[in-house]
């Protein structure tokens, strides 16, 4: 029996194997990374939320006039 074939197999299986660990990596890296944005965002909508002032629940008012509540 050669021994040639036998160091071919390996040497493909051990490209696969590396092959599957690199996109492995890839895919737990890429899952990381989402889940960073999605918490980010997350932290950051909340951040502004809790930094309202009273004046922006009328920012979006249709008209607004000067002369309410300063006293004329």
């Amino acid at each position: 029996m050669s021994v040639e074939p036998l160091s071919l197999i390996s040497t493909e299986e051990s490209s696969e194997g590396k092959t599957l660990r690199v996109l492995g990596w890839f895919s737990v890296g890429m899952a990381v990374a989402a889940l960073g944005v999605y918490v980010g965002y997350e932290l950051r909508s909340r951040y502004k939320f809790n930094r309202r002032t009273p004046y922006d629940f009328y920012s979006k008012a249709e008209s607004q006039t000067t002369e309410f509540g300063v006293g004329i």
